[in-house]
């Protein structure tokens, strides 16, 4: 296949490539969206520095980070912006389309090693707390709150879960993460029965206020007017309810996931399991989790070590 010639060639490449990761590689919206908002930056240097991006070289690609790094974007926006341009160029030299991979040169910044941050268990109970179960929207943000804090989800991976998801009978819910891979995360009975109440009452009340027609099909949240709840929908639904419990500003859904991993390591679970549980591809990404619990490991130390 030969490279696309004329001003539209990268744009075309670019338009193409987010069609692929979207619908092959199964990348969420977000993702999706923030590779989007990357490339159009590229491309939107190319085409100021007079560069020919079907045919840039790695002194292109740096004068472009270089120029990232003048604008004093972060070390991490930095990398996210790399990681799309690399993405790209991987994708054009497989299809053919530019003779030579330019970004396979380059290295990532060195970033900053960020903990994660988790909610105290005081938190947790006055979130869990804040939902006002009177209703049909509270019973569903009960729900949504319980299972993001015993499955560890994504907040996407919660938007795409179905009626069908939830198996009270295998005290289980199924989940699809990054790359649609499939992983089934076992449910406490706290989250069996906020999930079973919420499907049983409060979920029939919403979906029949929807005046669209197949609203909201078999999506399992469902918002005030009967819709199907996106990822967007239901972070904002947290934001809320994380203000009326009195969480510090910032705190997302994904510091529930953080909880999550934190709680079961203090409980005893093994990083394998955990990593399991996550759907984390790789093992190092779990262990982040152990500089958040010495009290933990200082213990398995003293309990298992033949000199503890």
């Amino acid at each position: 296949m030969s490279a696309p010639s004329g001003p539209g060639g990268l744009e075309d490449a670019i338009a193409g490539f987010l069609a692929y990761i979207a619908r092959i590689e199964g990348l969420s919206p977000e993702t999706s969206r923030a590779y989007a908002s990357h490339l159009d930056a590229y491309l939107g240097w190319t085409r100021r520095a007079g560069v020919d991006g079907m045919g840039a070289g790695v002194r292109d690609l740096r004068r472009y980070l270089a120029e990232l790094r003048r604008a004093r974007y972060a070390p991490r926006t930095v990398a996210a912006h790399l990681s799309a341009v690399r993405a790209l160029y991987r994708w054009m030299s497989l299809e053919g389309l530019v003779e030579a991979d330019p970004a396979s040169a380059l290295s990532s910044p060195k970033l900053p090693r960020q903990l994660p941050r988790a909610l105290t268990a005081e938190q947790v109970d006055a979130l869990m707390a804040a939902p006002d179960r009177g209703g049909p929207e509270g019973l569903r943000d009960a729900a949504m709150l319980e299972l993001l804090y015993a499955s560890g989800a994504r907040i996407s991976e919660l938007a795409g879960l179905t009626t069908a998801s939830v198996d009270t009978g295998g005290r289980c819910v199924r989940l699809f993460g990054k790359g649609s891979k499939e992983r089934i995360v076992p449910l406490y009975r706290r989250a069996l029965d906020a999930a079973g109440a919420y499907l049983a009452t409060a979920r029939p009340k919403l979906a029949a206020r929807s005046r669209t027609a197949g609203q909201p099909g078999d999506a399992l949240f469902v918002s005030s007017r009967g819709r199907a709840m996106g990822a967007d929908a239901l972070r904002d639904r947290f934001r809320r309810l994380a203000a009326a419990a009195g969480l510090p500003a910032g705190t997302t859904p994904h510091a529930m996931r953080h909880t999550f991993a934190t709680d079961l390591l203090a409980g005893g679970a093994d990083l394998r399991s955990v990593q399991e549980l996550l759907g984390h591809a790789d093992l190092g990404t779990t262990q982040l989790y152990t500089h958040l619990t010495p009290e933990r490991l200082q213990g398995a130390v003293a309990r298992s070590h033949p000199r503890g």
